[in-house]
């Protein structure tokens, strides 16, 4: 090889070694930048919202989850009535007390939407569960006077209540992710 290709060979990768170093110093100090740039208080807060809409979310999941699993047992136990096997009232009575939990947890919710000024909210929730409540001190076991249609129309009512608070707080998730963009 010559010395004339040797020097343009050489001169060419310099560039492109100079070209790749300008780019990655451009990229560190761009990163760097907008890293250390402070957020608007307005933004912290749409995210704090956020985190607060997606943990009420996940707790209410697990509360109509819970729920679903225990009106089916409880209408089983009506529907048999003496009938109904001992060892499906003890694991009805393990799914009551998950329920009876939940309800900490969704009084904790609460709490936390009313931290964030959701009144509104809060009261959607309080009526889902207040309603949850009613269900579940209309249809029991070993109760034989309450129809299917009766039982059915409680369910119904939850879960429009569910329905309503669902719309509600996915508005306001919408909203809040717009704000914190």
């Amino acid at each position: 090889m010559d010395y004339a290709t040797f020097w343009a060979l050489l001169d060419t990768l310099a560039k492109i070694a100079m070209g790749a170093l300008l780019l990655g110093v451009g990229l560190w100090f761009t990163r760097n930048r907008t890293a250390n740039t402070p957020t608007s208080p307005d933004a912290v807060a749409a995210k704090r919202k956020l985190k607060v809409y997606e943990e009420v979310s996940r707790q209410m999941g697990n509360v109509s989850h819970i729920f679903a699993k225990y009106s089916a047992l409880v209408i089983e136990s009506v529907r048999f009535g003496a009938r109904w096997p001992q060892a499906r009232r003890a694991e009805l009575d393990n799914i009551n007390n998950e329920l009876v939990q939940e309800f900490r947890r969704m009084a904790d919710a609460e709490a936390n939407l009313l931290l964030i000024g959701e009144k509104g909210l809060e009261k959607n929730l309080r009526l889902y569960g207040a309603q949850i409540a009613l269900f579940r001190k209309q249809v029991y076991v070993g109760r034989r006077d309450i129809s299917n249609q009766e039982i059915a129309d409680l369910k119904q009512d939850i879960y429009k209540l569910r329905e309503q608070f669902y719309d509600v707080l996915s508005k306001k998730y919408d909203d809040n992710i717009r704000k914190s963009a």
